[in-house]
């Protein structure tokens, strides 16, 4: 199933333009991200339409949680996410804080795929590109169904599921996903687990001084704090850091230009509330919330954030940094020289942005958390979340 699965993965004859596979913007040569650094990539019958955010990577999500709101909520199949959703309406936003368990919101959103979490399982992921007017392109299932019949792996997919499979476009199509979601759990390079800092946990390598250094930033609640989202520590049953909550925040990222959907003023990419997710639209209270990713490979991305707004982590930290203690130096002005603070969040949705959690519990003009060495250090740490280290 998973071989199988892999064959589809690189196999580009299953888009609209014939020319782009899923390997395309989830390339193994990026940690299975996007291969350059437009912020959206290209994709449609003609590859000339673009996206509306970067591709996240394909990494780590094996132990990626449904989407639920609420922790753990093991009857979140059989409830109405409306309902629950509703009762955390007027519940605050929680104090995240590095090497302090608390954390999670009671009845927050979390776990999920794309950046909006609107699929639950790697199948129903894998099923989203194939019909997306801006990726593969497929006009319907019965297209994508019509070309799966005609590909070289046919037998293949006929001794995993019978010859009758044919007869039901919507089942051939579960059926492929199914394989690739295979693909994406059983290959070990979707999940190697062989960075420098897996090597540092088991003992088998030593961090350098600015390693060592931006290690501790990373889990300082008065400085990077970025633990307090992005776990580090081993799960409870031993596994090692996927270096993500599964949770979403509201982090204000200054909007793009570069996004063509963006050229629109009215036009806003709003996360869980949409445009691309439609069943949370009346759960105001979770706008401009986007999910944590994993940190895993971070320093071969470039692009960032959910609208590809930074090329580099040194201007991702920047933004951290200067978001509460320096907005002039984060966002834009007005032709009257007005700072056009949260530019990419309407203002009836202000509230849902984390202003309570280190580096964001600061005002304007105070002194930002981290130093120009600071960040430096940071970034030396996290290119020791890159897999494939060797001693």
């Amino acid at each position: 199933m998973a071989r199988l699965g892999r064959r589809l993965f690189y196999d580009p004859s299953l888009s609209a333009s014939g020319r782009q596979s899923c390997a395309t913007c989830h390339d193994p040569s990026n940690a299975y991200g996007p291969p350059n650094a437009l912020p959206a990539q290209y994709g449609g019958p003609a590859l000339d339409r673009q996206g509306l955010r970067p591709p996240p990577s394909l990494e780590y999500l094996e132990r990626q949680p449904s989407f639920s709101i609420g922790l753990d909520n093991e009857e979140n199949e059989n409830v109405n996410l409306q309902r629950l959703a509703s009762r955390a309406a007027g519940l605050a936003h929680p104090d995240k804080q590095a090497g302090r368990a608390s954390a999670a919101p009671a009845m927050g959103p979390q776990g999920g795929f794309f950046w909006d979490g609107r699929a639950d399982t790697l199948q129903t992921q894998a099923y989203g590109p194939l019909l997306n007017r801006a990726e593969m392109a497929n006009p319907s299932a019965d297209a994508v169904a019509h070309k799966l019949n005609h590909a070289q792996y046919r037998k293949g997919l006929e001794q995993l599921f019978g010859a009758r499979v044919y007869d039901d476009p919507k089942l051939l199509l579960a059926e492929a996903t199914f394989a690739l979601a295979r693909y994406q759990f059983e290959d070990p390079s979707f999940h190697p687990y062989d960075s420098k800092f897996d090597a540092w946990l088991e003992g088998r390598a030593r961090l350098d001084t600015r390693e060592l250094r931006g290690y501790r930033l990373f889990n300082d609640p008065r400085k990077g704090n970025c633990a307090a989202c992005h776990l580090d520590a081993p799960s409870s049953n031993g596994l090692p850091p996927l270096f993500t909550d599964h949770q979403y925040e509201a982090l204000a990222v200054p909007r793009n230009p570069e996004i063509a959907a963006n050229r629109d003023p009215r036009f806003h990419d709003l996360g869980v509330c949409g445009p691309l997710r439609t069943d949370m639209a009346a759960q105001t209270q979770y706008c401009g919330m986007f999910l944590t990713p994993t940190l895993r490979n971070v320093a071969r991305r470039k692009v960032f954030f959910h609208n590809g707004a930074y090329r580099s982590l040194a201007q991702v930290l920047a933004f951290y940094d200067f978001r509460a203690a320096a907005p002039w130096r984060v966002y834009p002005r007005d032709l009257a020289g007005r700072l056009l603070r949260y530019d990419d969040l309407p203002r009836l949705y202000w509230g849902s942005v984390d202003t309570s959690d280190a580096p964001f519990d600061r005002t304007p003009g105070t002194p930002p958390p981290l130093t120009a060495r600071d960040i430096r250090d940071l970034v030396a740490f996290l290119g020791t979340l890159n897999d494939g280290w060797k001693p």
